[in-house]
């Protein structure tokens, strides 16, 4: 009796937690202050005149690119945790390397702000972008593995199509930003919008 309790506390140890309720608080909680940050670095126009708003306005145009970023991987985290019923150590190592790369927006949200049509910041972006993507794909990957390959959330994300095409197109921009940053931003507002709805997949299941 003792050896087969000893047993079950060991395989009850190994096994991945039940719930996804305080992953999603935390992560919650964090991209909250991210936004809360890039709010505080918007500046008020210098003046009161049109010319004092349009000299400001590509600084509140990056803010809300960044907003958009931010809110569509809180609505996209949100579905997909309430998708998963378990969550593992690896998981939750992936939801912290996700977030690592989310905190790094408002770096480069006001280093845009001035610097919009200079390549290096416009490309820097990109490769934010793009390494939150690869995190996010990490995330999912251990989630369905915590999870199993029958699962919802497993059933959910299917082949990722949506997901492998975001990466390609942040991969292109973080290039093409050489050749001109307003192609970049082109393909950064594309991403935007092919994930602005709360992904169907998750909302489905």
């Amino acid at each position: 009796m003792m050896l087969t309790t000893a047993q079950e506390e060991t395989t009850s140890a190994a096994s991945p937690e039940v719930g996804t309720a305080r992953v999603e608080a935390f992560s919650d909680s964090v991209m909250a202050v991210i936004i809360t940050i890039m709010a505080f670095e918007l500046r008020p126009p210098q003046g009161f005149t049109l010319e004092a708003m349009r000299d400001q306005l590509p600084a509140v145009l990056v803010y809300v690119l960044s907003f958009v970023f931010i809110g569509i991987y809180w609505n996209n985290h949100h579905h997909l945790l309430r998708a998963a019923d378990r969550i593992s150590g690896a998981a939750m190592w992936a939801n912290l390397f996700l977030l690592f790369w989310l905190s790094l927006i408002p770096v480069l949200t006001e280093w845009l702000r001035d610097q919009y049509l200079h390549a290096l910041p416009t490309a820097a972006y990109g490769v934010v972008a793009l390494a939150a993507g690869f995190a996010y794909s990490i995330l999912v990957r251990t989630l369905i593995k915590a999870n199993g390959s029958d699962s919802r959330v497993a059933r959910a994300v299917g082949s990722d199509t949506k997901g492998y095409m975001s990466l390609v197109l942040y991969g292109a921009a973080v290039v093409l930003a050489f050749v001109n940053p307003w192609i970049s931003y082109a393909l950064y507002v594309s991403v935007a919008l092919m994930w602005f709805v709360p992904d169907p997949r998750f909302t489905r299941r």
